[in-house]
């Protein structure tokens, strides 16, 4: 080993990096516990997303501080977390499930139900809260992350595209609300071991 002080020996484990490989989603009624970790199938009353774009799941934060820098520093002493918002991101393909159809336009799925073969509904100018339970898994070999969001929402949906050469879906973002305790996310994560390298 060369005998620079500054050189630092650093093992790099590629089994502790993550790929959004899979995944999946399910959303449910506000009230209704989380699956019991990220390696079971979610059951009734959760339903599936069904299938998600390639683009995946993009899991966001939206923060904002305010700093305080005393008179004759340059340089703040303290800051102040003064917005922090999680939210998370994902177009739905699978746009004639009902359980889809009824996120993106924030209707019941009784509304959906079809007679005589069709299905009729119209979109409010004035809608209402729509909040509900959220799990979402992202899988990569064995690793599996697993969020929970109890109370969350779509708070924003992008154009739909209807084109011989591109996939409709429905974009959507969904911003989680605190619950009673005070939170917005739930983790349940499956992880590897992280190896111990202390030569120990």
């Amino acid at each position: 080993m060369s005998g620079d002080p500054f050189m630092v020996n650093i093992t790099r484990a590629a089994d502790l990096t993550v790929i959004g490989a899979n995944g999946a989603g399910w959303v449910a009624a506000t009230g209704t516990a989380a699956p019991t970790g990220p390696l079971t199938q979610p059951m009734p009353p959760w339903e599936p997303l069904g299938a998600i774009s390639d683009d995946g799941l993009v899991y966001g934060f939206d923060e904002d501080s305010q700093e305080f820098t005393p008179w004759g520093l340059t340089s703040p002493f303290r800051t102040q977390i003064t917005k922090s918002v999680r939210t998370f991101q994902m177009t739905l393909w699978e746009t004639a499930r009902v359980a889809v159809q009824s996120i993106m336009y924030r209707i019941s799925e009784a509304e959906l139900e079809p007679v005589g073969g069709i299905t009729s509904f119209a979109e409010t100018a004035s809608p209402v809260p729509d909040r509900r339970a959220w799990w979402f898994l992202v899988l990569d070999g064995d690793t599996s992350r697993g969020f929970y969001v109890p109370q969350g929402e779509v708070s924003d949906r992008s154009d739909v595209t209807f084109k011989q050469d591109e996939m409709s879906g429905y974009e959507i973002t969904i911003t989680a609300y605190p619950d009673s305790a005070g939170n917005t996310v739930y983790h349940s994560d499956k992880l590897p071991v992280t190896p111990d390298y202390s030569g120990s």
